[in-house]
């Protein structure tokens, strides 16, 4: 299996420099589930898209601090190229801003969290169980960091998680489409580090929430698990 990495993220700061980028974060993701699965990065963020889609078996969308609202021309580039995929019924995974770009682009809506900073280790309900999602615990953990979110889903949509202050913490189209609005890529000691980055962003009562919410860890190798089943259920037969 060969996936198309569409790297979003538009941090260049000193603390981003000093992480593994999400290339190399989603690329680890996938291989915790299927060591042997290939991965082509593209800093869409930068303007580098995939020239073809041929050979590319699916593709994940990362995220990034910047809003899928904006008007940078890649973004709105990335939200043809997902329409395109789409089409093609080649299977998008989305995290996070992938996860609204993917709403943004066949026609859902976006808006600014009502409660601010989602941050931390976030507890998400299943709603829907599709195939590949049938071995997911009832209460998802997985590592948050969001101030926007979906507002309402694309026609053919389902919601499929739902978390406190997220009422679309993921959603499915058919067997083609599976997102989450969290971050199964982030380590604990990644998500760790940014929460303390992020401090004054968020401000003393919600670093503190968030700190706090890390004293559990996420469900990393069981979401990746079903990040692979659900683009092997794609692969044409």
């Amino acid at each position: 299996m060969h996936l198309a990495i569409l790297m979003t993220n538009t941090d260049e700061s000193e603390f981003a420099r000093a992480h593994p980028r999400d290339g190399e974060k989603f690329t680890a993701l996938i291989r915790r589930a299927r060591p042997a699965w290939t991965t082509s990065v593209f800093a869409v963020k930068d303007g580098q898209f995939p020239e073809t889609l041929d050979g590319i078996d699916g593709a994940m969308i990362t995220g990034s601090p910047a809003s899928v609202l904006g008007t940078a021309p890649w973004i709105g580039r990335l939200l043809e190229l997902i329409r395109d995929m789409h089409s093609r019924q080649i299977p998008i995974f989305g995290a996070c801003f992938g996860h609204q770009a993917i709403a943004l682009a066949l026609g859902g809506r976006i808006g600014r969290n009502p409660g601010g900073w989602v941050q931390g280790l976030t507890r998400n309900r299943m709603l829907e169980r599709p195939v590949w999602a049938r071995d997911l615990p009832d209460e998802v953990r997985l590592y948050g960091s969001h101030v926007e979110q979906v507002t309402a889903l694309p026609a053919g949509a389902t919601a499929i998680m739902q978390g406190p202050d997220c009422p679309i913490s993921g959603f499915a189209i058919g067997d083609r489409i599976y997102t989450t609005q969290h971050h199964p890529e982030m380590t604990h000691d990644f998500i760790t580090a940014l929460t303390e980055e992020m401090a004054s962003d968020l401000g003393h009562t919600a670093h503190a929430q968030a700190m706090a919410s890390l004293s559990d860890h996420s469900d990393m190798d069981a979401f990746a698990e079903s990040i692979a089943r659900f683009f092997e259920q794609a692969r044409p037969a």
